[in-house]
């Protein structure tokens, strides 16, 4: 900058030479350039300093003591992301290990679940380091097909998989950590698939009715937190609507599918997820709430919405977009019965 200063003081505004006309080199003009903008940085830098400057701080914290005395902290899984010995152990395929082998397209790396970070052989030391970091839940996915290798009862009981879950909360609880399990998150067995196309049929409820029973029965004197269905949105939308999941099925002008119907899958799957999730909350109420003193929900999903256009019908537009995404599942969950929305929208297309 004292370069640009003695410019501007004695090459050009004080020279006292007489004026001759001279086209300015490109050296000089560059220069010119180089200060001009150097200027208005320091005066934006300035301006900006002045701003950022407030006239009173304030610190808040932001650690254990800002939540609820009751908030739990914990980490997330799902059973096909990291167990790994997809096709060992008495385990069934899903139609995860299906779609991940039939379309590696739609997998970014190609690649499947039979290793991944090895929960399976590996969960002692992963659990010790869930303690380590001072985490007091740990919210886990239990492998239908793990337990039920064919989805069904009456085609056996996987004796290895219920083992190895035993073991795995077992030694949660040793360490001071808390399971909240998921019984279904996406990976349905391929043998129902195959059989009835999975949950396109209403036959899947008492199939998935039978699995859980035993999940209870097994597992529920030390599991007091269960989840029904992680995030029955994503599983219709990105398993029947886009194709994108498992088990990849949408009309042929939605996506790279070789079987679906965008327009009326989603609803037939929808309905079905809440059959099932009906069916294990009856079940855990009826028969095993009451002495193993557990609780029973469901994990939705959802977005927050605003108006793009603050008219009446943009006020609206929001609502109606957190019903379609949200209440779909909530509504009936809540107050029973088919959502008015998706009733509306869904039965002409289902029936036609």
């Amino acid at each position: 900058m004292e370069m640009c200063a003695g410019m501007f003081k004695g090459g050009i505004t004080q020279s006292v030479r007489p004026k001759v006309e001279r086209q300015p080199t490109m050296a000089m003009r560059n220069l010119l350039s180089f200060c001009i903008f150097s200027l208005l940085a320091l005066v934006d830098l300035f301006a900006l300093t002045r701003a950022a400057i407030p006239a009173k701080r304030f610190y808040a914290p932001f650690n254990r003591t800002s939540f609820p005395p009751d908030f739990v902290f914990g980490a997330s899984s799902a059973a096909y992301q990291i167990e790994g010995e997809a096709l060992k152990g008495g385990r069934g395929p899903s139609i995860w290990d299906t779609f991940t082998r039939q379309h590696p397209e739609k997998i970014i790396d190609a690649s499947t679940a039979d290793v991944v970070v090895d929960f399976y052989h590996r969960y002692k030391e992963d659990i010790r380091l869930l303690k380590q970091v001072g985490l007091r839940a740990f919210r886990m996915s239990i492998s239908w097909s793990r337990i039920l290798p064919y989805g069904k009862v009456s085609k056996g009981v996987n004796p290895e998989g219920i083992k190895f879950y035993n073991d795995v909360f077992n030694e949660l609880i040793a360490n001071g950590i808390t399971p909240f399990v998921t019984l279904f998150h996406w990976d349905t067995p391929q043998a129902l698939e195959d059989e009835y196309k999975g949950f396109l049929s209403s036959k899947i409820a008492k199939d998935y009715g039978d699995y859980v029973d035993i999940c209870f029965k097994e597992f529920g004197d030390r599991v007091k937190y269960w989840i029904t269905l992680n995030e029955p949105f994503s599983y219709s939308v990105n398993g029947y609507t886009k194709g994108t999941f498992a088990p990849g099925r949408c009309s042929k002008y939605v996506g790279n599918c070789t079987e679906g119907n965008s327009a009326t899958e989603p609803y037939i799957v929808a309905h079905n997820l809440l059959l099932a999730h009906a069916t294990a909350v009856k079940i855990y109420r009826e028969k095993y709430q009451k002495s193993q003193k557990g609780q029973i929900g469901v994990t939705l999903v959802t977005h927050m919405f605003v108006p793009k256009m603050n008219t009446p019908q943009g006020l609206k537009a929001p609502l109606r977009a957190l019903d379609f995404m949200l209440g779909w599942f909530l509504d009936p969950i809540t107050y029973g019965g088919e959502h008015e929305s998706y009733g509306r929208a869904s039965t002409p297309k289902i029936h036609s």
